[in-house]
């Protein structure tokens, strides 16, 4: 004999919250790169540019915080990292495939290119990803011009040990 199983419906119907484009309120945010972790460093800009450590978060909008780093060029890396990683690129001729690593970037000119590209792997693609990257700036030294916005400085080092490097 099978017995009969019964589905009990829920008494309390349940309401899932959406975001809409023009009720997101953003806010700006500066984070210190200076001994800080490039890897733990992008992962939490990431998380900050889609907007996921708000209870409000909603996939298909950008409510996320306009994040300034400052001091770029003094992130570090952990292990050989730095020295033996190689980005490519290609210069469009016959056998012109070109690799630099992440200390010869550090060095050069654009530094603030190690974390925006570490940031940019970590969002989603597509118009809604590039968008999300439109809100962070990245600077060289500790000088930034958006001291308009009163941003809300993150000691990003002091949240964990792990964070920083000597």
């Amino acid at each position: 004999m099978a017995a009969k199983i019964r589905l009990s419906k829920p008494s309390v119907q349940t309401q899932s919250f959406s975001m809409r484009h023009q009720d997101v309120k953003k806010s700006w945010v500066v984070v210190d790169a200076d001994g800080v972790i490039l890897g733990r460093l992008a992962a939490t800009i990431a998380t900050m540019l889609r907007g996921k450590h708000r209870p409000t978060f909603t996939p298909s909008v950008d409510c996320g915080d306009n994040v300034i780093v400052i001091n770029a060029e003094k992130v570090k890396m952990t292990g050989k990292k730095a020295t033996d990683k190689e980005f490519f690129y290609h210069t469009g001729h016959p056998g012109g495939i070109k690799g630099r690593t992440r200390a010869s970037i550090l060095a050069g000119a654009h530094p603030e290119r190690v974390i925006e590209k570490a940031v940019d792997r970590m969002l989603p693609r597509g118009p809604l990803g590039r968008r999300q990257l439109g809100n962070l700036k990245v600077y060289k030294g500790a000088e930034h011009p958006h001291a308009a916005q009163n941003p809300t400085k993150i000691d990003f080092a002091a949240r964990n040990p792990k964070n920083k490097r000597a």
